[in-house]
């Protein structure tokens, strides 16, 4: 076990095993058909200064495009949200499963565009060679831990959508905008773990 691996999870377990009440959703804008479940790879790479794996969706994508996200997509008939979330960064990024330590699945969040995401909470090696699938990924990048984990590093927008006004939360991290979806997820995380101490 590592250093990194060995807290995260027990601070995941931890803020796990109390309730937070007031989690970030968009449930009230979501349709009123089933939500398709799907999975997103939170991969936190193992170094002294820990990053979190994200993309960029083409801009020609049906859902979310143009968006940063995490790798991810549709839970298929059969997968769990685990596999799922290993299954899609492999496509999207060639990240090998077997690289990846997962430590949990984190709460549940209801889009307004009708998708039920899981996101699931791994550590991976530095260094690996990932190899963006450009069907499904324009560009990659690291970003921060500490920085995405920090409440004081995002700002707070609202806007006018589906009828009413939507709080959204957005970070501008070397011209890649994280906002929305990804955004969300990232704050409810930082409600789990306690990384700052």
């Amino acid at each position: 076990m590592n250093d990194l691996f060995d807290r995260l999870s027990a601070l995941f377990e931890e803020g796990h095993a109390r309730d937070i009440p007031d989690l970030l959703s968009d449930a009230k804008f979501a349709p009123d058909d089933r939500q398709t479940p799907a999975a997103v790879l939170i991969a936190v790479t193992d170094q002294p200064e820990p990053t979190v794996i994200l993309t960029q969706r083409p801009r020609g994508m049906r859902d979310h495009p143009g968006q940063v996200a995490f790798p991810g997509g549709k839970i298929d008939p059969g997968e769990d949200a685990v596999t799922a979330a290993l299954r899609e960064a492999e496509e999207e990024l060639a990240l090998p499963r077997a690289a990846v330590r997962v430590i949990g699945t984190s709460d549940l969040y209801r889009t307004g565009t009708g998708f039920d995401v899981t996101p699931v909470l791994a550590v991976i090696p530095p260094g690996l060679t990932l190899n963006p699938n450009p069907a499904e990924v324009e560009a990659w990048f690291e970003a921060p831990l500490t920085l995405l984990l920090d409440p004081g590093s995002w700002s707070s927008n609202e806007v006018f959508w589906r009828g009413a006004m939507r709080r959204y939360l957005e970070m501008d991290y070397h011209g890649y905008r994280i906002w929305g979806v990804t955004a969300a997820i990232i704050a409810n995380l930082s409600r789990r773990i306690a990384w700052q101490g």
